[in-house]
């Protein structure tokens, strides 16, 4: 399997990739197309049977070697998989424990008067979009608990389309699925060209995938101290950033 994977760290016990965009975690038991899943496998055979198999809706039991923790199809950036069982219980003691730091990069509409913030704002399954996610304030039912602080850290104006944006960083204190989208979404700011919780709004910057990069992961690794890996900006992310920062 012919994959464009940047690998910025290795060792005996851990891989931690740059994941590019548009390439799913593993597969979801109803298609057949690549995957970081199945590039370990191949790369790294002796990885097969490390972690926990996800059984698909159809029953469908799905090898995940090495697979700790997820990002979004769309979205880039740092992930860390584990290369021993010893070491994926060591690294997911700590996504569980809340002890990881993460950090993402999102470009949102609008303007927002706060420059940082917490969101806590529980997240389940939107009603009126079951296969989407939504972030309910202070409402009861089958809802987890989700947290994100944000700061921002630059405002500005499209010119072409006169659309209001900020850069902002996230930090999710939590892990759930879609969380930083839909937190944004649920404070009037969501991510620029997200096709679920930005749908009908214009793509800014030439992306055409949500403006969303995993920037940075805090994490001990197993024999060793913790250590602070950064994925590099995609191409989309940086031809805007080269543009924007230079202005300032």
């Amino acid at each position: 399997m012919q994959l464009d994977i940047s690998i910025l760290y290795e060792d005996d016990d851990v891989l931690v990739i740059n994941k590019p965009a548009g390439l799913i975690v593993h597969s979801d038991g109803r298609t057949e197309e690549p995957s970081i899943a199945a590039w370990v496998a191949e790369t790294y055979p002796h990885m097969h049977g490390v972690g926990e198999p996800w059984t698909s809706p159809q029953g469908e039991v799905i090898d995940r070697p090495g697979i700790v923790h997820r990002l979004d199809r769309t979205t880039s950036g740092v992930m860390i998989l584990a290369k021993t069982q010893e070491a994926y219980e060591f690294l997911k003691a700590q996504f569980q424990a809340r002890t990881t730091e993460k950090v993402y990069d999102a470009l949102v509409y609008g303007h927002n008067k706060e420059d940082s913030g917490t969101i806590e704002a529980e997240i389940g399954r939107s009603r009126q979009h079951p296969k989407h996610w939504s972030a309910q304030f202070g409402k009861k039912g089958n809802l987890r608990a989700a947290i994100t602080d944000w700061q921002v850290l630059l405002r500005g104006t499209d010119e072409a389309s006169g659309e209001k944006f900020m850069h902002v960083a996230c930090r999710p204190k939590t892990g759930r699925t879609h969380q930083i989208r839909v937190h944004l979404k649920a404070i009037h700011h969501p991510i620029v060209c997200d096709h679920i919780y930005a749908e009908g709004r214009p793509c800014l910057f030439g992306f055409n995938r949500p403006a969303l990069h995993a920037r940075t992961l805090i994490i001990a690794i197993p024999r060793g101290e913790e250590k602070t890996f950064h994925a590099p900006f995609p191409a989309d992310f940086q031809a805007i950033f080269d543009i924007l920062y230079k202005k300032q």
